[in-house]
């Protein structure tokens, strides 16, 4: 590997793809187009999620180089962000035709079978990635991914934190955590996690609006409104219904109505109180 291309790398690693671009620009002619530089160049795109132009630029190093599992890699990924999930399977399995055993590739199949509600495939796409190599970040993500799109929380949180153990300084373990834990309406690890991955990425603005949704659930008066953020409006909903007409079956038809009243009274809460806690931690955020 070239200085030039080492320098990119590191600022890559470290979240500056800006600054990757600008080293790979000063790169001669010759070398614009090499499969390494091309790599990079589409790594700082997708960091800075300009899809579009990352699939431009795999596209190109291809065009110029012929087929490469790499390159290949990041032009599915472009297509699956464009929407176009077919064409993005076809890409990914004519690279593994050629690198069966890649495990960019092989995660980057696990993910779109997740998308798709395939789970079953899914999992074990990304355990063949996980025999390649076990460690890598790529993998991790995979992992919790899958195992969340399969309703799997719990295992989705456990594989979070061996991420966050393995790599504490990466932005997507730590934001990972963070909304699995979220999705657990574990409102403190949720945060915690979500402030970690900010604070190593501070360009990541997403981080910040979940680390602030978080900070806004945490607040002591959404406190009783947490069965919300754990179960979802619909089943609190469902389980109120069931409490007022519950209460009549068991022949205490006097007590429905207090209960009604005390539902009513949660529903004006949780339409009143949200914005005026959001309006005030993000005056003082």
């Amino acid at each position: 590997m070239t200085p030039v291309l080492a320098r990119a790398q590191a600022l890559l690693e470290t979240g500056r793809p800006r600054e990757a671009l600008a080293e790979l620009a000063t790169l001669p002619a010759s070398d614009v187009m090499a499969p390494g530089a091309a790599r990079l160049r589409c790594a700082a795109l997708a960091q800075l999620d300009r899809w579009p132009e990352a699939g431009d630029a795999a596209r190109a190093g291809l065009s110029a180089n012929g087929p490469d599992p790499g390159l290949m890699y990041w032009l599915a990924c472009a297509e699956e962000h464009a929407g176009n999930a077919e064409f993005a399977e076809r890409i990914l399995l004519d690279g593994l035709a050629i690198a069966p055993h890649d495990a960019g590739l092989l995660c980057a199949y696990a993910d779109l079978c997740a998308g798709a509600g395939q789970g079953e495939k899914a999992a074990k796409l990304v355990a063949l990635a996980a025999a390649q190599d076990p460690r890598a970040p790529m993998v991790y993500a995979t992992r919790v991914k899958v195992a969340y799109a399969r309703g799997d929380d719990r295992e989705a949180q456990r594989i979070s934190r061996e991420f966050v153990a393995a790599y504490p300084a990466d932005p997507v373990a730590n934001a990972l955590l963070g909304g699995v834990s979220a999705a657990r309406g574990q409102v403190g690890p949720a945060y915690a996690g979500f402030r970690r991955a900010v604070a190593e990425d501070p360009t990541q603005h997403a981080y910040a609006e979940s680390a602030l949704d978080m900070r806004i659930a945490g607040h002591p008066l959404m406190l009783p409104l947490r069965p919300i953020v754990r179960f979802g409006a619909l089943k609190v909903w469902l389980a109120a219904v069931v409490l007022i007409f519950g209460v009549r079956l068991l022949g205490v038809p006097w007590l429905s109505l207090p209960v009604a009243a005390a539902w009513l009274a949660f529903c004006v809460y949780s339409w009143v109180v949200p914005p005026l806690v959001r309006w005030w931690v993000r005056r003082h955020w």
